[in-house]
């Protein structure tokens, strides 16, 4: 495993289209490639055209219907779940014919956007004049997107972000209100559709939007949910009082992922910064038993490990729990 900052140093120029082009990227949650959305995305050279064209701009994720290959189910998602910015492209040193688009400033939507919204697609080339599916478009795991389509599902997936939609709860817990408008967006926020591009990529480059999505994706990832404590609190407000961490800090080049994400109550979250607790790869909690009393044992609720989400793709990836430990943890 090896990340585009590993990468960086050592590039190689590939050829590149004149215009850019922004893009969907399939991957899957257990993709056949070696992917690794926050950091790269691995394809053949049949699209290399189309991710060269994507070079210097955006992308959004997809995961389609089957989770790989040999899948013969529809466990997948059929789903856009976050946007990517490619940065360049390397060619795969171990598989011939093979490269990698190394990608940057990786954030996710609060929830999935299916693509069809109204019995209509996001994606104007995957449907039909009759409103039928065009399956030979739905098949490239690489397909370029016109800026238009490309912020109408932006804007569906950072809705509440935008202060445009609530936030749904499983069960009986009260919808998460939406965040009011940020000022760094130019103009009040409604609910017209973005007619340019600049908008919505200045938006999602700032810092506070993305520490408000980030928030949202983990917090909805972990039910609201301390993962630590299991402590959980929702407000009169309906906010909940659970924090979104980042394992890899942002001043580290940690990315804005899920998978880089932990939701920690206030307490845990400025114990885990401070690296008097950490994660092992199997969950385990572990702490600096100099520093942290063992009062502390019963706020874990006795427990070993902490509460990770059900999907595989939403638990802490062992990449960022790894740094955590070798850089931040003081065990």
């Amino acid at each position: 495993m090896f990340t585009g900052a590993e990468f960086r140093g050592n590039l190689v120029g590939c050829c590149r289209l004149l215009e850019r082009m922004k893009a969907v990227f399939t991957t899957r949650v257990s993709p056949d490639y070696d992917d690794l959305p926050e950091h790269r995305y691995h394809f053949p050279r049949t699209y290399l055209n189309q991710v060269s064209a994507a070079i210097g701009d955006w992308i959004v994720y997809y995961e389609p219907r089957r989770l790989s290959s040999l899948d013969t189910s529809a466990s997948g998602r059929q789903a856009y779940f976050a946007i990517a910015r490619v940065d360049s492209v390397v060619p795969d040193p171990a598989r011939p014919d093979h490269f990698y688009a190394l990608m940057s400033d990786y954030l996710p939507f609060f929830e999935p956007i299916p693509f069809k919204r109204a019995n209509t697609t996001y994606e104007s080339a995957l449907q039909k004049p009759d409103r039928s599916t065009n399956k030979g478009a739905f098949g490239r795991a690489v397909r370029t997107v016109p800026d238009a389509e490309f912020n109408r599902i932006c804007e569906a997936g950072f809705a509440h972000v935008m202060g445009l939609q609530v936030r749904h709860r499983p069960g009986a817990d009260v919808p998460e209100e939406p965040y009011p408008p940020l000022p760094i967006f130019g103009r009040d926020v409604d609910h017209a559709e973005f007619e340019v591009d600049r908008p919505i990529v200045r938006q999602v480059v700032a810092r506070p939007f993305r520490d408000r999505a980030f928030a949202a994706a983990v917090k909805a990832a972990y039910q609201d949910t301390c993962a630590v404590s299991g402590l959980k609190i929702i407000n009169g407000g309906g906010r909940s009082e659970v924090q979104a961490a980042h394992i890899r800090p942002v001043a580290d080049n940690g990315p804005d992922s899920v998978r880089n994400g932990l939701a920690l109550s206030a307490t845990v979250h400025w114990m885990f910064d401070r690296g008097l607790l950490a994660i092992d790869d199997d969950f385990s909690i572990l702490l600096n038993k100099t520093k942290v009393p063992p009062a502390f044992d019963a706020f874990v609720r006795n427990r070993d490990r902490i509460a990770v989400p059900k999907r595989v793709d939403l638990r802490p990836h062992s990449e960022f729990l790894r740094y955590h430990r070798e850089n931040v943890f003081k065990g």
